[in-house]
């Protein structure tokens, strides 16, 4: 498949910006400036004030003489950076590959992407008309080479479709700026005469070379697809990432539902090829209002079963606010892991968290509650509670220590010890009174003490004696004095609830 570009200019970027924000301007001369070695000079100008002379470049105190009735705004700083780049992201719904190009325009990797809209002309067409319709003034080319694309998009007069081979006939009349050439060999080809491409393009290497630099060589070579010429994305391209277009908006939960589907047959089905299976995908809609929503899904295990991603992405689906309709849909698998092998088998594994079907119920949980809801934890080797246990957001993780279970320990345990008021603490018992979180609990049985050390080697201070106490009405918990005894000095803290 051949590479082919699209570049788009945007000829009036700032001022055609100022206008959206203020349409009153539309039929307004005016311009925006900067200082320059102190001086104001324009940056930018609107259409009426160029088609009464005002260039950039010009001093904004010649150019009110020409127009005195010029409005000039200050540039804001880095302003056209930010439209370009905004305006990039929005491209992303035609192709995952779009860099900006400073300072007035955008590059499109388009290779692949065309047929989804009926074809280069269409997809030109649609890329053009709806900048045009956010009130943008754009001009726009497609050819396999970038400098191709960029020549005929901003000097261009003829049909902005360049057929494959044609790069050379498409630049023969256009002026040598065309070719994004320095000033300086720009300078010396007008001297010399040579006010089209076609002038020298036959000439030798060697020649054009010596006369006017490497750089014109290489402009011209990556305009004719000698070289190679590489853009910087936006965005890395994702690895996996299906797109599906739509002939019609979409505005029902039906169309959504389809769409979700197809997208998933075609990334599955490829996941499944290369033995991977994703953890998180996004759903991306782009709707006609220029605007983008989406919803995201995680699994506890790398999964490439379209029926239970589909299940995982329903439960999103009310979410998904399809505005005035939605015109493409995008599906990207942002975390892939090598697929479990018992997803081979038809899905019927053994008991326990190695069954898949555990695994998509979990999933389908997380849908509902969320996913910061369900944890699994691990032991980790570490006296210290706190420490003695992690989260672990895998099901494939395999504990390196086993459960500890030859003391007893609580079904719940705080993440931080919480104080506790005691009464009549007694040396080397628990006490027989404690008040938690307002509530007075009076110990009816109690087993203990287990001292458990502070781990020296990660931080300081005193040992614990841990009790565990049961109250009149039969609740459990475990409760520990912090340090040696100190009579009515002594700290004491719950850790942890009993079932």
């Amino acid at each position: 498949m051949a590479a082919r570009f699209v570049t788009i200019w945007f000829r009036h970027l700032l001022t055609d910006w100022q206008i959206r924000r203020q349409p009153e301007l539309q039929q307004t001369p005016f311009v925006f400036a900067a200082p320059v070695h102190g001086r104001m000079v324009i940056t930018a100008t609107s259409i009426p004030a160029e088609q009464q002379g005002i260039r950039t470049g010009m001093p904004v105190a010649d150019a009110k003489a020409i127009v005195p009735g010029l409005q000039v705004f200050d540039e804001p700083p880095g302003k056209g950076t930010q439209l370009l780049h905004a305006l990039g992201e929005w491209c992303i719904r035609y192709t995952p590959l779009v860099a900006v190009d400073l300072p007035d325009g955008l590059i499109l990797d388009s290779s692949g992407c065309a047929h989804l809209w009926g074809g280069e002309t269409g997809y030109l067409k649609e890329i053009i008309t709806k900048l045009r319709a956010i009130g943008y003034d754009v001009r726009g080319a497609m050819a396999d080479t970038i400098g191709t694309a960029w020549a005929v998009s901003r000097y261009g007069r003829i049909e902005p479709i360049i057929t494959s081979g044609e790069e050379a006939a498409a630049l023969m009349s256009l002026p040598p700026a065309a070719l994004r050439p320095e000033p300086a060999a720009l300078e010396r080809l007008h001297k010399l005469g040579l006010h089209q491409i076609g002038s020298f393009i036959d000439m030798p290497g060697r020649i054009l070379r010596r006369r006017f630099g490497p750089s014109l060589l290489s402009r011209l070579s990556q305009a004719l697809g000698y070289e190679m010429e590489g853009i910087q994305p936006l965005f890395p391209p994702p690895p996996y990432e299906e797109r599906l277009p739509c002939l019609e908006p979409i505005v029902t939960a039906t169309g959504i539902e389809i769409a979700i589907s197809n997208l998933l047959e075609k990334l599955c089905s490829r996941l499944q090829q290369e033995g991977k299976g994703l953890r998180t995908a996004t759903l991306k809609a782009y709707r006609i209002d220029n605007r983008m929503v989406q919803a995201t899904i995680g699994t506890n295990r790398a999964s490439h079963h379209v029926t239970h991603l589909f299940k995982l992405f329903e439960l999103k689906i009310p979410s998904i606010a399809p505005g005035p309709g939605i015109e493409l849909f995008t599906l990207e698998a942002e975390k892939t892991e090598d697929a479990a092998p018992t997803q081979e088998a038809l899905w019927t594994a053994g008991p326990g968290l190695n069954n898949p079907a555990v695994a998509e119920l979990l999933d389908r949980l997380a849908g509902k509650i969320g996913a910061g809801n369900i944890r699994r934890y691990l032991p980790e080797e570490h006296f210290w509670p706190e420490r003695s246990i992690k989260q672990t957001p895998s099901l494939e993780e395999k504990p390196v220590t086993h459960w500890r279970t030859d003391k007893p320990r609580p079904v719940q345990l705080l993440a931080t010890p919480e104080p506790v008021e005691v009464a009549a603490p007694i040396p080397d018992y628990p006490p027989m009174l404690f008040r938690y979180k307002g509530e007075l609990h009076e110990i009816r049985k109690a087993d203990g003490p287990e001292r458990i050390e502070r781990e020296w080697w990660l931080d300081g201070g005193e040992h614990r004696d841990y009790y565990t106490v049961e109250d009149k009405k039969g609740q459990r918990y475990w409760l520990f004095r912090s340090g040696h005894y100190s009579g009515q000095q002594s700290q004491w803290f719950i850790h942890g609830f009993f079932a």
